[in-house]
């Protein structure tokens, strides 16, 4: 019987790993990503050509060593040779062996030069695709130069419940966990893009790994980085400078898409950002049902990311909105907060979004999660606080 029960935990056990190895050990690989751009093609070649001089020396290292361990033990009775220095391979290997680590390091630095020069010469006088991309506290801003169109990649908000877990994927699988953003930077396969990276407050990094870019974006300055994608897909990556409290919650997504679907989803972009526009640009008195739709919309998908979709933020960085003195006191201290930030904090300001987004985030925030104060703010009301702001 106990024979019986050692052999039931011990298939216990083994079942436990298998399932681990099932899913946590889906996330684990043995290699770098499969490249998507041409320079991310090279360097991993080069990564390739550097495993497989380093494999081949390890194994015959570990041979050698293995047969001297074998032949050479005491138990066989062998003695060492006193006269290694005077026979020939110990005359001539301090400089055999030299020379072939030396050819071993020149073949690896020759491609790896050629590969560096194309990654930081980026091409000029070329139909280049240009992208600002600019970092902030926590999330991606990228403009598109050529065609006048800015988005904004913010982590897609988590529940509160399980702060950990992201809100649409909640009992489902959870491979993308804090890794989805709202707005993905999506780019036309085939093309060549430049990247210009800066930061609008403290230093971050712009980093996708199956494209090879990482670059430092630092605020007051421009660096540049390209990449000539070669397939499509989806792509992630990260903030890779440590940038703050959340720094983990800045994730990167890219979308590389066909020539024709890319220009399709720029006439959108454009489209909605001219739809937009005119909207703001009514003269209307909004009610407080449409004001609250639109900034229950608004605030989840730019504020929420922060301050949690009930309001009950991440205290001390991220305070609470249900029941805060900002939301529920004086009208214009809660205009000039959300309007110019809040030094010494990790409030930014929002002057960027138009009058009507900022007129519904406040309306919403003032009577969502329980505030209900009733106060009912009009985009004419924050044109009104701009003006004052710039007397």
């Amino acid at each position: 019987m106990a024979a019986i029960s050692k052999r039931l935990g011990a298939l216990s056990v083994f079942s436990l790993l298998a399932g681990w190895a099932g899913t946590a050990g889906a996330e684990m690989a043995l290699n770098f990503p499969e490249p998507a751009a041409g320079v991310a093609q090279e360097i991993y070649d080069i990564h390739m050509l550097t495993s497989a001089i380093a494999t081949v020396l390890l194994v015959i290292i570990f041979a050698f060593v293995g047969y001297s361990l074998y032949y050479h033990r005491k138990s066989r009775g062998y003695r060492a040779d006193q006269r290694f220095h005077e026979t020939w391979f110990g005359q001539w290997s301090w400089i055999i062996v030299p020379i072939l680590v030396l050819g071993i390091d020149l073949t690896i630095a020759g491609s790896a030069q050629k590969t560096l020069e194309k990654v930081w010469e980026v091409p000029k006088g070329e139909d280049l695709l240009d992208v600002k991309v600019i970092g902030h506290q926590w999330w991606w801003e990228y403009e598109y130069l050529d065609h006048s169109v800015e988005i904004d990649g913010k982590p897609k908000p988590v529940r509160v419940e399980s702060r950990y877990l992201p809100e649409d994927q909640a009992g489902e699988d959870t491979a993308g966990y804090l890794r989805a953003v709202d707005n993905p930077l999506v780019l036309p396969v085939g093309k060549k893009v430049r990247f210009l990276h800066t930061s609008a407050d403290v230093l971050h990094a712009f980093w996708v790994p199956e494209l090879a870019v990482k670059k430092d974006a630092i605020p007051g300055y421009v660096t540049e980085t390209w990449v000539d994608l070669t397939r499509e897909g989806r792509f992630s990556g990260q903030c890779a400078e440590l940038c703050g409290t959340w720094h983990s919650r800045m994730p990167i997504e890219v979308e590389v898409v066909a020539e024709a679907k890319f220009k399709a989803w720029m006439e959108g972009q454009k489209q909605t950002m001219l739809a937009a526009a005119a909207e703001a640009a009514m003269d209307k008195d909004w009610t407080m049902e449409e004001l609250m739709e639109k900034g229950r919309a608004n605030y989840n998908t730019k504020c929420a990311s922060c301050h949690q979709i009930n309001g009950k933020g991440l205290p001390p960085a991220f305070p609470a909105l249900t029941g805060g003195a900002i939301v529920t006191g004086p009208i214009p201290a809660h205009l000039d907060i959300v309007l110019n930030g809040k030094a010494g904090t990790a409030m930014v300001a929002w002057n960027t979004l138009t009058d009507l987004e900022l007129a519904s985030i406040i309306t919403y925030e003032r009577n969502a999660w329980g505030n209900d104060t009733g106060d009912l703010v009009q985009p004419r009301d924050i044109k009104a606080a701009r003006t004052l702001a710039v007397k």
